[in-house]
């Protein structure tokens, strides 16, 4: 990347925080090149779908994160380039694979050349994340293919595991720079925030990402909404007057960098807040979630919309968390299967084709939720009828299109690509490929829900 790219990305990266660019050209690898974005003299940055900030240290180079599979090589093309020697460290602020997989081509030439290979450095939860993953592999590699879109997608098995772990706090010593790196959970138990002091620069991991915190995930493991405000508010004691997060673009001034923190860790405590009161009050999990009013100010900052989770899906993870997976609907407790209750529907409605046309009439009234329910319980009830099909792929293609976060649009996509298939009497993947954006997905382009202003996200 050429200085006059540099320059640009410093004037892009001020657009985005004054909400006048979106975040959709740092996402897409606008800016991702064969050389780092200097911020700082000793700050290198890899903007990508995952960053990695890169230090020099005076005595080699220090990795926050390393990237995805991708973007290993141009990673370390890059970091090659910045000329401040080998990679010492590299430190991950969390086992997700997207910022994982950056280290394998510098092991690579560290054994080619007879020379050290990096030390990873995480917190201790990555190996026990690790070894969780192989096991499940099949698991995490459909849940993704739904939330991505992507039907070939197979979830890895080979990782590389950390050299050095820490429990609560580690600090890390290289050349003229200190490291110091702080556990908190929040988007995952193994998470690790990142501050060098004598830079007064804050590596977030993903307890930032330029989105409503993903910490409700539907189809992922539990999340930590509580601790990741009290992690916000550590960090925003500490000064930072660089922050430099897992995903978007870097955030540069101390006032800046305070009101970022603030106001996500605002969010999640009304959340939490609101969760509590009404647990406390004895609700049922459905009243919970349709109580909590989600601060809308809020959500309106160009680094909190609800593009990948929503706040929904945040207070359905504090449930879990707080109150375990029994809703308290005694019905749900020890429930008849699915398809039992839905035939019992059917035929108390006069048909599976009844329930699926008052479906596709409270479609046309805007009744989306509802129309949902109607649509899903007919076609468990008819699995294999064309026109009940139809409508539970019509009500689950338009509900796509409504919403914003990555996860609701990936799973409604999928359900009405299913469906498509039956009426179509095609496959899942053919309906899955279909549109242009269909395809892009399909070819492995990772989307974070709606960014631009086109859809109406950032204006």
């Amino acid at each position: 990347m050429t200085e006059h790219k540099a320059a640009d990305y410093s004037e892009y990266i001020d657009r985005v925080w004054r909400s006048e660019e979106t975040l959709l050209a740092h996402l897409t690898g606008a800016y991702t090149g064969d050389e780092l974005v200097r911020l700082r003299e000793r700050v290198g940055f890899f903007p990508a779908f995952a960053n990695v900030a890169v230090f020099d240290t005076g005595d080699g180079v220090v990795l926050v994160d390393s990237g995805d599979f991708r973007t290993a090589q141009q990673l370390h093309t890059a970091v090659g380039g910045f000329g401040a020697g080998p990679v010492r460290s590299v430190v991950y602020t969390h086992g997700h694979v997207d910022h994982v997989f950056g280290v394998f081509p510098f092991d690579q030439e560290a054994a080619a050349t007879g020379g050290e290979p990096p030390e990873v450095i995480a917190h201790e939860g990555v190996t026990a994340r690790f070894d969780r993953y192989i096991r499940t592999a099949g698991y995490n590699s459909w849940i993704n293919r739904k939330q991505f879109g992507v039907p070939s997608l197979e979830w890895p098995t080979t990782y590389r595991y950390p050299d050095t772990v820490y429990r609560d706090r580690h600090t890390v010593r290289h050349g003229e720079l200190t490291f110091e790196l702080v556990h908190a959970r929040g988007e995952t138990d193994d998470h690790t925030y990142v501050w060098i002091p004598e830079l007064k620069t804050l590596c977030t991991g993903d307890l930032f990402i330029w989105n409503s915190p993903n910490a409700g995930n539907p189809q992922k493991v539990q999340r930590y909404p509580e601790d990741w405000a009290h992690a916000l508010r550590a960090m925003q004691e500490l000064g930072a007057e660089l922050l430099l997060p897992g995903h978007g673009v870097p955030i540069v001034g101390a006032d800046r960098v305070h009101q970022a923190l603030d106001d996500t860790a605002r969010l999640l405590e009304s959340l939490c807040e609101q969760t509590r009161a009404l647990m406390n009050a004895g609700h049922r999990l459905d009243a919970v979630i349709h109580g909590v009013e989600v601060p809308e100010e809020l959500l309106a900052k160009p680094y909190l919309h609800p593009a990948y989770d929503e706040p929904e899906f945040v207070v359905r993870n504090l449930w879990r968390l707080w109150g375990g997976w029994y809703d308290q609907n005694p019905a749900h407790l020890k429930p008849a299967p699915e398809a039992a209750v839905a035939v019992e529907f059917a035929k108390a409605a006069g048909g599976a084709h009844v329930l699926a046309q008052r479906a596709a009439r409270l479609l046309v009234d805007g009744e989306l939720r509802l129309a949902a329910h109607l649509a899903e319980t007919a076609a468990l009830a008819a699995p294999g009828d064309v026109e009940v099909a139809r409508v539970r792929a019509e009500v689950y293609a338009l509900r796509a299109l409504q919403e914003t976060s990555t996860m609701a649009r990936g799973v409604f996509n999928w359900a009405a690509a299913e469906s498509a298939a039956v009426a179509e009497g095609t496959d899942l993947e053919t309906e899955l490929t279909r549109t242009p954006e269909g395809r892009q997905r399909a070819s492995g382009a990772i989307s974070v829900g709606v960014v631009d202003d086109e859809d109406g996200c950032c204006g």
